[in-house]
């Protein structure tokens, strides 16, 4: 029966192949020359393509929401750390990224209304201040000149003089070493200078302000000092902090007293023990020092508003003076040949940056008060020769 029926499926085939007048079936030929329908070509799947976009932006979708749930849990873990609630913790980190944000706009006004005065004030010769009560109020005035153009961070640096020493008098050699130096200088200028200052925008109050000091550690001579204006507001209040140095300690200290005082008070560097990021150098017990220092102070500010450093430059005793928003000055004592063991500042220049020991000699030989060392004019005269 199978054999019977392939010869039926074969002759069906045969003349489905049959020739008509000698040619073959050309519909036949003709259908199977036709191209192959396009749903059974060989060509890519569009569908597929099409559709893998769509699959990224799901796989996006999926990434980002794994990221705010692990930035969720953080919250908590936090929040129990801290013993907060969860609307705390984000309350709290809401606050200071606003705070972080109008910082930056604070500091970037700072920098435009540098740039214009810069670019339009006159040159001022600022004069040396004689002794500790000028220099205090002199350096009241560059503060609050600073605080006027929104600079609410600052670091002033003062000639450790006590209050019976004058500033052409000799260096003070501090035996006692940071304690002594607070005692008897650092301390009271910090707390004459928080008397002398006026910031409250106010006026409200006419009444002196009150002044508390706290030490911090007192083998380094460091505290807290601050003033209150007495009036409900706080706007006149200022913060300063007395002879910081390169310890991780008080980098944590500015951080917290920063947040404390808020982005609108005024808070002072007094001293501090460092010249630039560089002064923290490599520390294996503070490996991250020096990018902390970056972040907590010379990114926040604290510009140098006032300064008077003395040192001495081919054996002259010189005068670095900044007053803000002046240049720095560049004096160097000559003595008075009218007054005996008397010594009178001469004006050398000014400096838009803080000049350094070399400016000061190319600028000493340049002048003839300065042409003999000062050994050479003490010997003329005792030989009784004018040394003008």
């Amino acid at each position: 029966m199978l054999a019977l029926t392939i010869l039926i499926i074969a002759a069906s085939i045969c003349r489905s192949f049959s020739f008509s007048n000698g040619l073959p079936n050309t519909r036949l030929l003709q259908s199977a020359s036709r191209p192959i329908p396009s749903r059974f070509s060989a060509r890519p799947d569009h569908r597929k393509r099409s559709n893998a976009p769509k699959a990224l932006y799901l796989s996006s979708e999926d990434e980002v929401r794994a990221l705010l749930e692990k930035a969720k849990r953080l919250r908590e873990e936090a929040a129990a750390m801290s013993g907060k609630t969860l609307e705390e913790i984000e309350e709290e980190s809401k606050r200071e990224k606003k705070q972080m944000e109008e910082r930056k706009l604070q500091l970037t006004e700072i920098a435009r209304n540098k740039s214009q005065r810069g670019a339009g004030a006159a040159p001022r010769i600022v004069p040396v201040p004689e002794d500790a009560r000028s220099q205090v109020q002199q350096a009241a005035s560059a503060v609050e000149r600073a605080f006027k153009d929104g600079i609410v961070r600052q670091t002033i640096r003062f000639a450790l003089l006590t209050d019976d020493e004058e500033m052409s008098g000799e260096l003070n050699e501090w035996p006692g070493g940071a304690k002594q130096m607070f005692r008897e200088a650092g301390r009271p200028l910090t707390e004459a200078l928080l008397r002398e200052v006026n910031v409250d925008a106010s006026g409200k109050s006419n009444l002196p302000p009150t002044i508390t000091t706290k030490d911090i550690w007192d083998f380094d001579g460091s505290a807290v000092v601050s003033s209150k204006n007495g009036s409900e507001r706080r706007g006149g209040d200022v913060t300063a902090l007395v002879f910081p140095n390169t310890d991780i300690k008080y980098l944590k200290d500015i951080e917290t007293i920063d947040k404390d005082v808020g982005p609108e008070q005024l808070f002072l560097l007094i001293n501090p023990f460092w010249r630039d990021v560089e002064s923290w150098g490599f520390n294996i017990l503070q490996p991250n020092g020096k990018k902390r220092a970056q972040e907590v102070v010379f990114d926040n500010g604290y510009d140098v508003t006032y300064a008077v450093q003395r040192f001495s430059a081919r054996g002259e005793d010189c005068i670095a003076l900044k007053a803000y928003p002046y240049d720095w000055q560049m004096y160097a004592y000559r003595e008075d040949p009218s007054w005996f063991n008397r010594q009178i500042p001469i004006w050398l220049g000014s400096s838009k940056e803080e000049p350094s020991s070399s400016q000061f000699s190319e600028l000493l030989n340049a002048r003839p008060e300065f042409k003999m060392s000062k050994n050479m004019r003490q010997m003329q005269r005792m030989m009784g020769n004018d040394d003008q």
